[in-house]
């Protein structure tokens, strides 16, 4: 039975009870990160193993998700700045314990490549943060996993 959460603004990235911020770097120019992120939502699963099925609903307004252990989400796009911002609040979740999440993606230019910003601003439930607090190396394990998928992926030729 999908939860409703909170419906919050791109500024809850910046007030949330409870931030994760992880950074990396990528070969792969902004513009192309960008894309991969917000244009190809279906590709996310070829190099976020966390996702298991990624598509747009609503004409690109927003995302249905699936992730690995059988969480579902529904999602509203908050913020899509090619080569620069793409952020999303999920609106439904099957997990209990969130209250209210956005995801925010921040690209810059590094050299020739593309610094890659991922906050994971939440509220929940004690034991829902608690638990965040308690996955924080796993997640920024599987986020530096992603982005290092993603920029093989966007370095490979197109077949």
């Amino acid at each position: 039975m999908p939860r409703r959460l909170r419906s919050v603004g791109l500024d809850f990235v910046e007030s949330a009870a409870l931030r994760l911020v992880f950074d990396a770097e990528v070969s792969a120019p902004p513009e192309a990160v960008y894309r991969a992120l917000a244009d190809d939502v279906a590709g996310w699963p070829s190099w976020f193993t966390s996702v298991t099925a990624a598509r747009p609903i609503e004409e690109g307004a927003g995302r249905e998700i699936r992730l690995r252990g059988g969480t579902a989400l529904r999602e509203s796009i908050l913020a899509a700045e090619p080569g620069a911002r793409y952020a999303y609040r999920v609106d439904e979740a099957n997990a209990p314990g969130p209250k209210a999440l956005v995801e925010e993606w921040r690209l810059t230019p590094a050299g020739t490549g593309t610094r890659v910003r991922w906050t994971f601003a939440a509220d929940g439930s004690a034991p829902f943060r608690f638990t965040l607090r308690l996955a924080r190396p796993g997640m920024g394990r599987a986020f530096r996993n992603a982005v290092r998928n993603l920029d093989r992926r966007l370095a490979a030729p197109a077949a």
